[in-house]
């Protein structure tokens, strides 16, 4: 048979498991060979992936990966808050790789669709101040900001009257 492990056993080095793979090894989720495809695609995705991006890249790896297959596996990752599914208001949901430790915000370009990640800790001290004024322990939240490019003629009164 030689050294070739079979499709049940996970890879010999840690390090060859993506992050979702490993996430779901300790959630002690059961990892199927298409699985941990779109888990890898998914890890390896440096954009916010829709469902048709991930099964188009799934399916260069594995041809026989249906879409059906790429829905439930995400609904699953996304029950298990291994990934985090956002709706960027284009109609289509997105996925990126639950935010463990960090967290960040979202930026849309409402032109292009382009999707810009930022941290920015006055804000976050904002969210927890405003959650205890109102009697609250912040646990959880999401903030999506829209905007267009300054500059490009589509900007409101309301981005002037920033001072």
């Amino acid at each position: 048979m030689g050294p070739m492990a079979n499709a049940n056993t996970p890879p010999n080095s840690e390090n060859s498991l993506s992050s979702i793979e490993s996430a779901c090894i300790e959630k002690g989720m059961k990892m199927t060979d298409q699985r941990r495809v779109i888990a890898r695609v998914l890890s390896d995705s440096k954009d916010h992936p829709d469902v048709e991006d991930v099964y188009r890249r799934a399916s260069k790896i594995d041809p026989k990966i249906s879409i059906a297959t790429v829905y439930r596996t995400l609904r699953l990752f996304d029950i298990a808050n291994i990934i985090d599914r956002h709706d960027f208001g284009d109609g289509r949901a997105r996925y990126e790789i639950a935010a463990e430790g960090s967290h960040h915000h979202h930026l849309i370009d409402m032109k292009t669709g382009h999707v810009l990640e930022f941290e920015n800790e006055e804000l976050e001290s904002i969210k927890r101040r405003i959650a205890r004024e109102l009697g609250y322990r912040l646990v959880g939240e999401r903030l999506e900001l829209y905007g267009v490019p300054i500059g490009t003629g589509d900007e409101t009164a309301d981005s002037e009257d920033e001072s």
